[in-house]
């Protein structure tokens, strides 16, 4: 009897240690996507670039960080937009030239990212491809061509610019021409609290210039600003074709800033 009863109890601690060992393996997976969501809520949220509309500061297949901390906070930084809250808490302002994540005003749940080029009260417009902030045409500077090869094989040659703002801030920009359909545009007066974006790609960019489908950004749709890549594949390779992945992967673009 006493050797069944202490074969019974060695059992006991073995389902004991057992049960402590999943208490503490579910323990740890539930601090670890808390601290997930804390992050991704409060510091950094990894975004992918699905459309060329930032080429070529930003390329289709990149993965970067936005960073929650630069604009402060609104319901769009809450997983899931949670409406616990109105306005932004801890603001700072964007700089005109910024590259932004925001929730498109139209729905208020689909990711655009564009730069910042108009800050509430700016008058902008665009004339023969000509970017003008406030009445004065912004310096556009011709840099030779960027030529575009897709995955389907198709090549695009684009004229480059160094475009610079009125602080200063230079970006690349690609033109395809200067009479594109929005290479000429009425006046545009950035309502108080909100903000004018425009895509790199000046000619195949759903943009603020586009007001029924974008328009102006309200302060309150910024979600972050881009800081830099992690990742970045040009499409080529499925996930389980490994033998793609060295010409696949662009390497080059690894940890680099986005300005």
């Amino acid at each position: 009897m006493a050797h069944m009863n202490g074969s019974g109890g060695t059992k006991d601690r073995r389902k004991a240690k057992k049960s402590g060992t999943w208490g503490e393996t579910l323990k740890t997976i539930v601090y670890a996507v808390l601290i997930a969501v804390v992050v991704r809520t409060f510091a950094y949220e990894p975004f992918n670039i699905p459309s060329g509309s930032m080429i070529p500061t930003l390329l289709v297949g990149d993965y970067l960080f936005v960073s929650k901390l630069s604009y402060g906070y609104s319901k769009h930084s809450l997983p899931f937009s949670l409406s616990l809250f109105s306005g932004r808490i801890f603001s700072t302002e964007p700089e005109r030239g910024d590259v932004a994540v925001f929730k498109l005003p139209a729905d208020n749940t689909t990711d655009y990212i564009k730069r910042i080029i108009g800050l509430p009260g700016d008058r902008v417009q665009v004339k023969g491809g000509i970017l003008h902030i406030n009445g004065a045409a912004v310096k556009r500077r011709r840099v030779g061509e960027y030529i575009l090869n897709d995955q389907y094989g198709t090549t695009q040659t684009f004229a480059r610019y160094i475009e610079t703002l009125p602080n200063g801030r230079n970006h690349f920009i690609i033109e395809n021409s200067d009479n594109d359909r929005l290479d000429d545009t009425p006046v545009y007066v950035v309502p108080k609290g909100h903000y004018f974006a425009m895509g790199d790609n000046r000619d195949s960019s759903l943009d603020s210039r586009v007001l029924n489908q974008v328009g102006y950004v309200p302060a309150e749709n910024l979600v972050g600003r881009a800081e830099f890549l992690f990742f970045s594949t040009n499409g080529s390779a499925r996930l389980w074709e490994v033998w793609k992945w060295p010409s696949a992967i662009r390497f080059s673009r690894f940890f680099n800033g986005v300005d």
